[in-house]
């Protein structure tokens, strides 16, 4: 195939659309930026942008109509009753989602995860208000299911990402939780920096999510949501410690390997597997 495309939605208070796109293009993708009135509008209001000539639809984050009716509930709708079939079609013919942050909360509200028995329409999971009452943006520690299909986060079993959310709590009926665990779509989980489970303690589980449940994808590891954002480490020096590091490896007579940030993986693997099924 020529090329990889990626569409980033932006619009009505989402703010990370920038940052998403360059860890797209970074990641070998020819990614736009496009608004969701493009979308919604269609070929009868002479919008240019259709979702059947992109490749992977990126939910980014932000706050999608100011969180109005909770995170990530409008957008859902908007997304729904405009471009829903479409958004059917997308995936049937095999490619992929990606929802970050306030986008794993709305493909949450549409029910594209967690996807039980190939249903996309059922809304059986929720992300709610962080135990805490209170916003937080920290860096967390990922452990990554090396079981679990989900195609973005092959030959990851240990990540650093920020948080920054205020509704991220990650919460389901005990049977589905199990259920979500017996078919590894339970891709993250919040950790401590051996790779141990945090067990639900504040704050390396920064908001409460029950089993430490920080991303999950559906059977099939096409659709990804993830609450931490790894477009927000594309680059080492976006990691707090970036100095650090660099020094101490410095006094080991030694040098970066790579100048990648550890989330820009992520956008690569989803580049790297539709160029291997298109």
């Amino acid at each position: 195939m020529k090329s990889v495309k990626a569409l980033v939605l932006t619009g009505y208070g989402l703010n990370c659309d920038y940052e998403t796109d360059y860890a797209m293009k970074l990641a070998g993708a020819e990614s736009h930026r496009i608004h969701i009135n493009e979308l919604v509008m269609g070929e009868k209001f002479d919008a240019s942008a259709r979702l059947e000539d992109y490749h992977i639809l990126v939910f980014g984050g932000g706050f999608s109509w100011a969180d109005e009716h909770g995170a990530g509930v409008l957008l859902a709708s908007k997304m729904k009753f405009s471009v829903g079939e479409d958004i059917e079609r997308f995936i049937d013919e095999g490619k992929l989602v990606l929802g970050i942050c306030n986008g794993f909360q709305a493909i949450v509200n549409l029910g594209l995860l967690p996807g039980f028995n190939g249903n996309r329409h059922e809304r059986c999971v929720a992300i709610t208000y962080n135990d805490s009452g209170n916003f937080r943006d920290a860096w967390v520690t990922l452990k990554v299911n090396p079981q679990s299909p989900c195609v973005f986060t092959g030959g990851l079993s240990f990540i650093e990402l920020p948080v920054r959310h205020g509704e991220g709590k990650f919460y389901a009926a005990k049977e589905n939780i199990e259920r979500l665990f017996r078919g590894n779509q339970v891709v993250m989980q919040y950790a401590d920096e051996n790779g141990n489970e945090a067990q639900q303690q504040w704050p390396l589980n920064p908001n409460g999510s029950l089993r430490d449940i920080a991303a999950i994808c559906d059977p099939t590891g096409r659709i990804f949501g993830i609450m931490p954002h790894p477009e927000a480490f594309h680059h080492f020096t976006n990691h707090p410690d970036w100095t650090r590091r660099k020094e101490a490896l410095s006094r080991q007579g030694k040098t970066l390997e790579s100048e990648e940030g550890d989330g820009l993986r992520i956008f690569k693997n989803a580049v790297d597997y539709i160029r291997r099924e298109f």
